[in-house]
């Protein structure tokens, strides 16, 4: 079920054991120590550990608290990784004849893995301007439709970005990898509806029927976040020592909010979160190109709208109830998605009957699920569900325990086309390498923190 712990004084939790799960407990109770923080810490059923705040921990800190800290432990180093879900009119029966062709046309519109190199084509100058406007950059650009900026989270752009802060460093390891998957747990993957659990919610997101088809890219900020993160923990480790700022873990490198390493830090991961949001709006395009490439069609004819598109590695400022208060608080999710109930004002028209669309990916081959959020998930987790599956086991460990081929007959013999750039890497993603996010889904479902919506299966995946 959902974990969560509280703590008053400075804690260091000293459990042992194997795996991610115990590590990641340590995680947890260690921020629930943290200055300003709000009730508890709290971990999703996918957790595991992770760089300072475990993976699939959420923690709100007030900020009306001149104490309360900003954490890039608590955000991640792939800032903004995310899940967008289109849908189209297709149905797997469409698909069939054409699929493997379709499959190999993805992969040549999508750059992918580990040095990857966007086919978007951009200059120094764009790259500030996308940091700055986010979507707005892509819409001007004529890469996204306007109508997939109201289904976005912060419509795509987050205000508070200056690309100033981000450092020359991190420009030039983002400027070449715009529109691209990468490597790791990213994948861009065709799916068909497998079953609706609420047809009513599905409706609103245009899913009629069983058998329709969707895709779903799952990517983030690539070497661009990752540097902003890096250079923010150096910077912090400086301000915790001047303001005297004692954590339990050097990991959990903080400054306060309001401090102007809060503030830097702030700004570049706002600009790093529309790099990422920019990112998987060009995919968006290079996939709606493919498609209506094979089906000698338009991305409009073949209804290609995009339902959501979630963020589960962010910082956020919002507004929650908290002892019958309004409070505004410093939301980090690390491996957790928000979750907005119906009738939520930060929710699309679309969606305030139904609740905010949560996209959840599942690992390589295996199915996702769309969930809603709802009114207990606001009141116990601040609005916010699992994001995946979670590890089960380390990367070293699936690369010694599975052989790469094996994994590739077993999708082949599930009907599913597949596409990989680094094939002896695919162990690293295998199922076996996870939790079974039907498990994790149904734990949140039960817990009343998110609501079963669509199940989705995979019929083709493009990985790095």
């Amino acid at each position: 079920a959902v974990v969560s712990t509280q703590s008053t004084g400075k804690n260091h939790c000293k459990f042992s054991g194997q795996g991610g799960f115990l590590p990641a407990v340590k995680q947890i109770a260690n921020v629930a120590a943290l200055p300003g923080i709000v009730k508890r810490s709290i971990a999703l059923p996918d957790v595991h550990s992770g760089y300072g705040f475990a993976i699939g921990n959420m923690a709100a800190f007030d900020m009306d608290n001149p104490e309360a800290i900003l954490s890039p432990g608590g955000v991640g180093f792939d800032i903004n990784c995310g899940v967008r879900l289109l849908r189209t009119n297709l149905f797997e029966k469409d698909i069939q004849p054409v699929k493997e062709q379709l499959t190999q046309t993805l992969f040549n519109h999508i750059p992918v893995g580990v040095g990857s190199k966007g086919m978007i084509p951009m200059n120094a100058r764009d790259l500030e301007e996308a940091l700055e406007m986010g979507m707005d950059w892509s819409l001007r650009e004529g890469y996204i439709w306007a109508e997939d900026k109201e289904h976005c989270e912060e419509y795509g752009r987050m205000l508070q970005a200056d690309p100033t802060k981000v450092s020359a460093r991190a420009k030039k390891r983002g400027l070449p990898q715009l529109g691209t998957l990468g490597a790791g747990n990213h994948y861009a993957e065709i799916q068909v509806v497998d079953e609706i659990y609420n047809k009513q919610a599905a409706k609103r997101m245009g899913i009629d029927e069983e058998g329709q088809v969707c895709v779903m890219i799952h990517c983030g900020s690539r070497g661009l976040g990752h540097q902003v993160a890096t250079d923010a923990l150096t910077e912090m480790e400086r301000a915790m020592q001047r303001d005297q700022i004692q954590v339990n873990d050097r990991q959990l490198a903080c400054a306060r909010i309001n401090s102007e390493e809060g503030q830097n830090y702030l700004k570049a991961m706002a600009a790093a979160a529309n790099y990422a949001w920019v990112n998987r709006s060009s995919m968006t395009f290079l996939c709606r190109q493919a498609f209506a490439k094979i089906f000698h069609s338009t991305p409009d004819d073949l209804d290609m709208h995009m339902i959501y598109d979630v963020s589960h590695n962010i910082a956020k400022i919002e507004q929650h109830m908290v002892d019958g208060k309004l409070k505004t608080l410093m939301m980090h999710r690390k491996g957790a998605t928000r979750a907005f109930p119906p009738n939520h004002p930060l929710i699309p028209v679309d969606y305030q009957l139904t609740g905010q669309p949560v996209l959840i990916g599942g690992t390589m081959g295996t199915c996702s699920y769309v969930l809603t959020g709802t009114e207990k998930g606001m009141s116990r987790t601040f609005g916010t569900t699992c994001h995946g599956a979670g590890r089960a086991y380390s990367r070293a460990k699936s690369r010694r325990n599975l052989d790469y081929m094996a994994v590739l007959d077993d999708l082949k013999a599930k009907g599913i086309s597949i596409r990989v750039a680094s094939p002896k890497l695919v162990m690293e993603e295998a199922p076996e390498s996870y939790k079974n996010v039907t498990d994790v889904v149904n734990t949140c479902h039960g817990a009343g923190i998110s609501d079963k919506c669509i199940k989705l299966r995979p019929i083709a995946v493009i990985k790095g």
